[in-house]
This record gives C-alpha cells, sequence and structure tokens, in this order.
C-alpha cells in the first residue's frame, strides 16, 4: 500500500551539498530552526551563524553499512523501557498499526498534540491501533522532568492511555536504537535528523515503517492514513 512522501529523499553520498534550510513555525509561532550546535551534532556543517544555506557531510561507509544492518531488523526486534523502569518487547504489537512520537511537557505543540493523540486512540485503540509515545529533552529541554512527572502530566492533564516509555535521546551519538531504526527506514528532509518534538512514524500491521510526518502534523491529519493500514 503506497504513501504519498512527506519528505524529500534525503542527501546522501555527495561530496558537499548545498541546501536551504526551511524555517516553519507551529501554529503558536513558535521557531523550529536549529541552534548551530545542535547541526554540528548531526553532521551539519554552518559556513556562518546566519547563512541559510548549509552543507551536509557525505555519509562514511561504516555509517552506510550500520544502516543497511539497522534495516534488516524490524521493529519487533526491539526491547525498551517504559516510563516505570520495565523492559517492554516491541513484539508485543506485532499485527498492530502504530504511531510512534516522540513527546514533551513543556512544548507550543503539546496541548494540541496530546489532546489529539488522546482522541485517536480513544477512537482506533479497539481496532488494533496503538501510540507508542517515547518522552525527549532534546528540543529547547521541553521535556526536563523525571518519568514519574512526566506520566502523572500526559495521564492527569490530557487522560493519556496509551504507552508512554522511558525517556530517550532521538539525535546525536546516545539515539536510542529503536530511534536508529526508525530514522534509517524513513529518512526526512534533514536525512536522519529529528526536527523537534513531535514528529511522528506511521507504522504498518507487519512493522514496516510506511510514513513520516513533520512535528507540525496533526494527529487529525493521519487518520485517513490509519484507517487505510486498519483496513488493510
Amino acid at each position: 500500500m503506497a504513501f504519498s512522501s512527506v519528505y524529500s529523499t534525503p542527501l546522501c553520498g555527495l561530496a558537499q551539498v548545498k541546501v536551504n534550510l526551511v524555517s516553519f513555525k507551529s501554529p503558536h509561532n513558535m521557531d523550529f530552526g536549529f541552534s548551530k550546535s545542535t547541526l554540528l551534532q548531526n553532521g551539519l556543517c554552518f559556513p556562518s551563524q546566519n547563512i541559510s544555506g548549509f552543507f551536509i557531510k557525505p555519509r562514511s561507509f561504516s555509517s552506510s553499512v550500520s544502516s543497511r544492518a539497522a534495516t534488516e531488523k524490524t521493529l519487533y526486534d526491539f526491547t525498551v523501557k517504559d516510563i516505570d523502569g520495565k523492559d517492554v518487547s516491541l513484539n508485543k504489537f506485532k499485527g498492530k498499526v502504530l504511531l510512534i512520537v516522540n513527546v514533551a511537557s513543556q512544548c507550543g505543540l503539546t496541548t494540541s498534540n496530546y489532546s489529539e493523540l488522546s482522541h485517536v486512540y480513544e477512537k482506533y485503540k479497539t481496532q488494533g491501533f496503538e501510540i507508542l509515545a517515547f518522552p525527549c529533552n532534546q528540543f529547547g529541554a521541553q521535556e526536563p522532568g523525571s518519568n514519574e512527572q512526566i506520566k502523572q502530566f500526559a495521564c492527569t492533564r490530557f487522560k493519556a492511555e496509551f504507552p508512554i516509555f522511558d525517556k530517550v535521546d532521538v539525535n546525536g551519538p546516545s539515539t536510542a536504537p529503536v530511534y536508529q531504526f526508525l530514522k534509517s527506514n524513513a529518512g526526512g528532509f534533514l536525512g536522519d535528523i529529528i526536527k523537534w518534538n513531535f514528529e511522528k512514524f506511521l507504522v504498518d500491521k507487519n512493522g514496516k515503517v510506511v510514513e513520516r510526518y513533520a512535528p507540525t502534523t496533526s494527529p487529525f491529519q493521519i487518520e485517513k492514513d490509519i484507517q487505510k493500514l486498519l483496513a488493510a
């Protein structure tokens, strides 16, 4: 089943390719630009801080090998820790349609996303749909709390019933293995980089990543894709 791609094909294997960084804002006028240090951590080099163009380093041979090795796995090969610190094999979600999202409690997108995610989950959870939420503090330090605080915030304020997991890194050298897998199977506009809080990956019943959505994509906008996968 084919879905239209949200992002363009990642730019790989070029000695130096200049592209324009597209600035986009949330409905709350929050800037999604990246700091120079954040981009440098992910292999991007700015000629100067105020120039809109940037250069992408070519991927090394070892990086390409690692990427191929990651794609040979399935989502069900990973074990993660839940918000209470217990090991959870993702194999338990085999046969379900999954929406995987990196969440934060203090983001301009928090209220709309948590509210809509809870609504979509309530609507489709009995049809074989799950949302897997991974807190992350890498974007503006907007998820600074402990796991217990995150759990209380999501479950009390937004009545979130979907699984919430241990806080993870989604970019950089400490990227969680499950996010290495997701990104290697669905490259975005900036390649492997997660752009901001609430970026989303849609996974079919066979554990295949079929779509990737920008942080500003409303969960309600994803419903049609979810319905198609549930009906497949």
